[in-house]
Formats: structure tokens, C-alpha cells, sequence
């Protein structure tokens, strides 16, 4: 199985980004980091720099026939910069038009709100867009780790960082399936 982990490149919340991706790997599976831009993306710890790494491919060069899932890590300015991007709202709505599955951590959901994909949907997020999805069509539930199958495809979601053991746990299983 191969994962894409969408991330700008700037702004991720690192252990959003690590955490989910060691399940990957440690699932035998395959994630590859997709951005913008090439390079190395900067990962933060809150507030603070923290390490970068590298980009596998980007967004104009990929396609979501290439993966089999999509993980959006958090952190308050990646999610930011993702849904000004249009190549990336695109590749995300993707996702869900060929109806496979997306896990969205923490603040990830804005970029989902961008892509117009949480209508009819429920889902959990960092408390503060709860506004946002609600105005997006979304019911938004206060849950550490939530499963939707209402929609074309299976969403997971969870709130914050402290989530990321029963996310990992929950998003690899639906991503096997």
C-alpha cells in the first residue's frame, strides 16, 4: 500500500507528521511525502523550528491513482498554506471522488473545508474549527479519534496530538481494509 502525506512546505506539527508515518512503515506499507514544492518541507514542534525533511514528489507530478490513502498532518500554518494552494485542494477533493480513504489530524481539516469535501460528513478537529466545518456542512464532534463511512469514501479524524496513538491505530486499520 502506498501513502501519500500531504504536507505545504512549512508549518507541519512534527509528530503529526512522524508518528502516523512509522505506522506506515512499520505496517510494511509505503509513505511518501508529497508537497507543493520540492525540496525539504520544516517541520515544527508548536511554535518551534524542528527538523525538515525530504520531499518524494509533488503535487503537479502526482496523482491520486499513485496511492492507495492520504494522511494531512496538522500544525496550524501547513493545513494554512495547503488550502490557498489550488493544486493541492484538488489532489485532496481526489481523494475522495475515486472514494479512498483520508485521515486529517488536528487542523489538517481546514484544507478539507477548502476542498469541499465535509459536507454531510462528521468529523473531529482541533476545537477551534469546529465553526469552520459546521459552516462547511460538517457536523464536528468533539471525539479523540472519529470514523465517518457517510460519504464516497472512509474519513478519519482526530483533535490534537495527544490523539495520534489511537489515530495511528484507527486510520492504518481502515487503510488495510
Amino acid at each position: 500500500m502506498r501513502v501519500a502525506f500531504l504536507t505545504a512546505p512549512e508549518g507541519i506539527e512534527q509528530v503529526e507528521l512522524t508518528d502516523p508515518w512509522q505506522t506506515v512503515v512499520d505496517a510494511g506499507d509505503e509513505p511518501v511525502l508529497v508537497s507543493t514544492r520540492p525540496g525539504r518541507v520544516q517541520a515544527f514542534n508548536h511554535l518551534d523550528k524542528a527538523d525538515t525533511f525530504p520531499v518524494d514528489a509533488t503535487v503537479a507530478d502526482s496523482t491520486v491513482d499513485g496511492f492507495d490513502g492520504l494522511v494531512l498532518p496538522g500544525g496550524v500554518a501547513n493545513p494554512d498554506a495547503l488550502r490557498t494552494d489550488k493544486g493541492a485542494v484538488a489532489f485532496v477533493k481526489g481523494f475522495f471522488d475515486a472514494g479512498k480513504p483520508v485521515a486529517a489530524i488536528c487542523h489538517a481539516p481546514w484544507t478539507l473545508v477548502e476542498a469541499d469535501v465535509v459536507r454531510g460528513r462528521t468529523l473531529t478537529s482541533w476545537p477551534s474549527l469546529r465553526t469552520d466545518i459546521r459552516n462547511a456542512g460538517g457536523t464536528w464532534v468533539d471525539e479523540q479519534v472519529h470514523i465517518c463511512a457517510d460519504g464516497p469514501n472512509t474519513l478519519v479524524t482526530s483533535r490534537r496530538p495527544d490523539d495520534l496513538k489511537a489515530f495511528d491505530s484507527v486510520f492504518i486499520d481502515v487503510f488495510d481494509a
